[in-house]
Formats: structure tokens, sequence, C-alpha cells
């Protein structure tokens, strides 16, 4: 059991071994077309990101998805070809692991974007999640989950929509994100190269930016956490700093970029703690999360995020 999903392990008759995800959160047809997606980006990816991510089976050409469907019952299956693994990165990095790592989402960022041009279209946008979320605040079990706290999640939504349309956030490069870069879900050459990727449960296609929260918790001074929270800390720490001045080396940053960082850490904590967080933590940790983010999460974006910290350091003017 995993997040959302259930993994299974299947050995065939003819020995050969294929991994099966069984889900029931969300939509069939998200589902479907994220694994449409990550499919033909697994696919057309070039080198050296061309054996990454796992690829998906297929069936006269398309990636196979099976829904059960009855009375009790939604779920939907998909298959993977196993994705072989290698190192992970240690809990806490040095600064030369810091640098490493960034030069190597930049390029992979930049190889993800070359090929967005030939994707599947995707129907997630940031607007609809938030739409979603102010549709459930409409609803009685909405305002009974969140009681006190929702005219104050209205009008958090309603700073990120106005935010971003300030921002024209939807000029930005648009390409697949996997937003969930915590050091399990991927493995590493010693050097840091990147060798594969797997757990695709908060995919999307989006900007870049909506992975830097979790990378900037990889690189983090405690480093990586079994018991954790989701500060917004990390994204103002040096060694965030060292991330980004690497990262922008290579794939360089824009000023509107730099200031969307603090809006996806807001649409990080509204969309995966608030909305979704029952369905993705434990409930005892959801709780935990939620009651965080009332207490500290979302009055540390104004309190504690400095985009002229970032700006300055990568001379963005």
């Amino acid at each position: 059991m995993v997040s959302t999903n259930h993994v299974f392990r299947i050995w065939l008759d003819t020995e050969e071994m294929v991994i099966a995800k069984l889900s029931y959160f969300g939509k069939f047809e998200h589902f479907k077309e994220d694994h449409r997606i990550i499919h033909a980006l697994a696919t057309n990816l070039l080198y050296p990101f061309e054996n990454v991510l796992a690829k998906s089976l297929v069936k006269n050409n398309q990636v196979y998805t099976y829904r059960f469907k009855d009375a009790m019952v939604d779920a939907w299956l998909v298959f993977y070809n196993p994705v072989r693994t290698k190192e992970r990165l240690p809990k806490r990095l040095n600064e030369e692991q810091i640098r490493s790592l960034a030069r190597e989402i930049a390029k992979f960022h930049k190889s993800c974007f070359r090929v967005s041009k030939v994707l599947p279209k995707a129907s997630k946008k940031l607007r609809t999640d938030i739409q979603h979320l102010l549709d459930i605040l409409a609803t009685e079990t909405g305002e009974f989950e969140h009681r006190m706290h929702v005219d104050f999640l209205r009008e958090q939504c309603g700073l990120f929509l106005k935010n971003i349309q300030k921002l024209d956030v939807i000029s930005f490069d648009l390409l697949p994100v996997f937003v969930d870069w915590n050091i399990g879900n991927f493995s590493v050459e010693e050097d840091c190269t990147l060798f594969s990727r797997w757990d695709y449960d908060w995919f999307r296609v989006s900007s870049r930016i909506m992975d830097f929260y979790f990378l900037s918790r990889v690189v983090s001074d405690v480093g990586d956490r079994t018991v954790f929270s989701y500060y917004i800390g990390p994204l103002m720490e040096d060694r965030f700093m060292i991330f980004l001045e690497e990262y922008h080396k290579i794939y360089p940053l824009t000023r509107n970029e730099v200031l969307f960082i603090k809006e996806a850490y807001r649409f990080f904590i509204l969309n995966y703690v608030i909305k979704d967080g029952r369905y993705f933590f434990h409930r005892t940790y959801a709780i935990k999360l939620q009651r965080e983010a009332y207490k500290i999460y979302f009055p540390s974006i104004e309190k504690e995020f400095d985009a002229e910290k970032i700006l300055n350091h990568l001379k963005i003017r």
C-alpha cells in the first residue's frame, strides 16, 4: 500500500515480472491521461534520460488501463515494466552533491520541456484544482470538514488565483513535473546523475517551479526525515540558494518564475495538504499537517518568504 495506490509485483508464467498499480483516488480519466503522458514522455526522452522513467505496458499502441466498476467499487489499473534502481541520495547532502543534483535537475527539466511539444494534452490545471477545492468548500461535507477555516481557505484560494494571473504563469515554460522529489522516489549514480524515477502520484504538466519545494527539502540542512512537516523554511536556506545558483546556469529562471515559488508553495499546501491530505497521508498525520497549515504554513508565506534574497543571489533584475 503506497499512499493512494496498491502496488503489486506480478510474476508471469514466462518467468518475467511486471509491476501493477491499482488506484481508486481521483478520476479514472485523469489517471488514464497522466499515464498516457508519462509513457509518451518516457518513450521520447533522449540520452541521458531515455531510461529514467518506467514504461507502461501497451495494447494496440495505447497505454493499457483497466477499470473495474460496480455498485461498491470504482478502481483502475495500469501495468509497468520494472525500472532499475541504483543509489539513493544521502539523508544530508554536501555542497558538491547539491550542485551536482541542481545541474542534473536543470538538464532533466530542459529535456522534459523539449519533449513536451509532442506529448498528449493535459486537462489538469492549477486553476481547476483550486476551483475543485472551492467547490468542496461550498458543500456541507466541505464546511463540516474544514469548520472554522472555510472563509480563510477561500481567501487563500483567491490570493493564489489573483497572483498567478498577475505573474502571467500561463506564459511560463510548461512541462511534465513530478512534484514529490523526496529521496525515496528516485535513484542516482555515484556522481548524483539521475538514474531512475518512480512514484508518479503527483504528476502534472505545469511550471518547473512546482518541483522546487520538494527539491529544497532534499538539499536542506536538516536533510531527509521520517517524521516531517511542510515548513516554508527550506526555500529560504542558503543551501537552496546554492542549488538555484547552479540550476540557473543551465536553465535560467525569470523574475516572475522566482516570484511564483511562493505561490507554488501556497498551491502545494492548499491542494496536497488541505484538499487531498486525507487521501495521501494516514488520517492522524493528515490532521496534524492540516493543523500546522493553519497555524504555521499559511502565516509563514508572507512572513518568511523573501523573493529578493533569491533574485539578488541569482542577479536577476
